[in-house]
């Protein structure tokens, strides 16, 4: 058998990391340097992940017999790349454990490697511009095959769900305007919970780490413009045990986790909960609390990337007698669903609003509601003049 060299054993990793998860990246020369600095020079665990090629998830006798290493060696390595953010390893409902190489992103090594405390080293830095430059490029080739991923796009599934905030910033409660139509989906469809407390009463295992998205932000040199507070990203039951065991996050309480995401909602963030595979009857891995300058999502679909694609349950309702035009919620709306008309009074655009409730929370007139109804928020990402793709 021919011997492969370091660097071939870092492109054929990168190969099969770039195949996983909703996001496929091409094998370019960054995404080999990301798997560089994350794993380094342990050839073991790069064939280890070599391993995950036909299968992304097995068990520990699956992964020992796919990558030729004994079983207590191939659990070592898997628990290692675990700790690296490459590898989601917990059990199964049946308690046999499981081992999943994980995407670059969405949720993988990005999310992971920016969730714990950070130090603002030079390594730290360049792997936050590695992944710049990776989400750089991923720009390029969505503008440049625009019309041809369209399609695909608008047949993708909603990659998270608004939870709406429930107070204004005097602590009324906002107003909800109830559903006047039954629910689409069969009698079988369960509407998931609509409020964080809620979802935050399903769990025992609740962890809190730092967002991601502010934390990797910051290491490029743009702190959150809005300075929000920054340790409010949460995972729950397996999710959570995951976080904790790697360092990733720490364990809180109910009562904890509730005071944080009320400091989330007074910072005016946007509680954002994410299902596995995107499917809304399972129940909730995670919550990010997002602000509009740093999410990813956010950034993303504005910078022309990726659709912003969301599921919500409630629609902002604008009293235009009681609006004043002063602008809050254009100020505030993280998808610019607002905007002022001729006659200066604040006006939504249906088709973005995430329904999330944090125009509706500043408005010093109380003038804006919440309307029930379930809806897929699907907005195109900006179609890009040449020569304005970085």
């Amino acid at each position: 058998m021919t011997e492969i060299t370091l660097q071939e054993k870092f492109e054929r990793s990168a190969g099969v990391i770039c195949r996983q998860g909703m996001v496929q990246f091409p094998v370019s020369p960054t995404a080999v340097a990301i798997i560089q600095r994350a794993v380094g020079d342990v050839e073991d665990e790069l064939d280890l992940i070599h391993a995950f090629r036909e299968q992304p998830s097995q068990t520990l006798e699956q992964l020992a017999a796919s990558s030729g290493f004994p079983a207590e060696k191939a659990g070592a390595l898997a628990d290692s790349l675990a700790q690296k953010g490459l590898v989601f390893n917990q059990p199964n409902s049946k308690g046999v454990m499981v081992y999943r190489l994980l995407p670059l992103m969405m949720v993988g090594l990005m999310e992971y490697k920016f969730m714990g405390e950070l130090t603002g080293s030079d390594e730290e830095k360049e792997l936050a511009r590695l992944f710049e430059k990776m989400l750089a490029d991923l720009r390029e080739q969505t503008q440049g095959n625009y019309e041809a991923l369209m399609p695909l796009f608008k047949a993708a599934p909603a990659i998270d769900r608004t939870v709406p905030g429930g107070s204004t910033t005097d602590g009324q409660a906002i107003r909800v305007i109830p559903v006047d139509k039954p629910i689409e989906g069969g009698e079988e469809f369960v509407l998931p919970s609509q409020t964080v407390e809620e979802i935050i009463a399903k769990f025992d295992d609740i962890a809190v780490g730092y967002c991601f998205c502010r934390q990797r932000r910051n290491l490029l040199g743009e702190p959150c413009r809005t300075q929000a507070p920054v340790q409010n990203c949460f995972t729950f039951g397996k999710s959570a045990r995951h976080t904790v065991a790697q360092g990733f996050a720490r364990p809180v309480t109910r009562d904890e986790a509730l005071k944080i995401l009320k400091e989330a909602e007074e910072a005016g963030l946007v509680h954002k909960a994410f299902h596995p595979g995107a499917r809304e009857s399972a129940l909730e891995t995670s919550i990010c609390n997002c602000c509009k300058d740093c999410c990813d999502t956010f950034r993303l679909w504005r910078d022309g990337t990726l659709p912003l694609v969301n599921s919500t349950y409630h629609l902002s309702v604008i009293d235009a007698d009681a609006c004043t035009g002063c602008g809050t919620c254009v100020d505030w709306c993280p998808t610019d669903a607002i905007a002022l008309d001729d006659d200066g009074l604040a006006v939504r655009d249906e088709a973005s609003c995430l329904g999330c409730g944090v125009c509706a929370r500043f408005c010093p007139e109380e003038a804006i509601s919440l309307k029930e109804g379930l809806r897929k928020v699907f907005v195109l990402p900006p179609r890009l003049r040449s020569g304005q793709v970085a």
